[in-house]
């Protein structure tokens, strides 16, 4: 298993996991393109990627723009691994260190990805159309990890 940073060669391995999910699916997958991809990942914030054996698995992606998760997901073949949880806090960890402004994402109700948020620390704070409004402060974070810590 690989964490590293995300590259532009990644992207069409990365809409292929997007399109992989059976939750928090789009619509329309024509609505998320590669430019949106590089975009977000190049110059209004930074992705990571996670790959066992050459082939990309989960991907998460930071935006610093409009301080907000714009992406984590996994191909459902390899959930429950802790590859989700390590590209989370990789992230945050990376978003935290640029800025001290709280972060937010939303996620579709009723899924694994909303019990993830909560379990991390993440305050639900209202809905964003149809989905849950979370936010994180660095406070919060810091004392997410610092529990993580003293628990292992």
């Amino acid at each position: 298993m690989i964490f590293r940073e995300v590259k532009r060669e990644d992207i069409p391995q990365i809409q292929f996991v997007r399109n992989s999910v059976k939750e928090n699916t789009l619509s329309d997958p024509n609505l998320v393109t590669d430019n949106d991809c590089a975009e977000y990942m190049f110059e209004r914030g930074k992705g990571w990627v996670c790959e066992i054996d050459g082939t990309l698995v989960g991907f998460a992606i930071a935006d610093l723009v409009e301080n907000n998760i714009w992406a984590l997901f996994l191909h459902p073949d390899y959930e429950q691994k802790g590859i989700g949880r390590k590209l989370h806090d990789m992230m945050l960890d990376w978003y935290f260190e640029q800025t001290t402004t709280t972060v937010w994402l939303s996620t579709t109700p009723e899924t694994r990805a909303e019990t993830f948020y909560r379990k991390s620390n993440w305050n639900a704070v209202g809905m964003q159309g149809d989905e849950i409004k979370f936010e994180m402060t660095k406070t919060d974070w810091e004392a997410y990890k610092e529990k993580a810590t003293q628990l292992s």
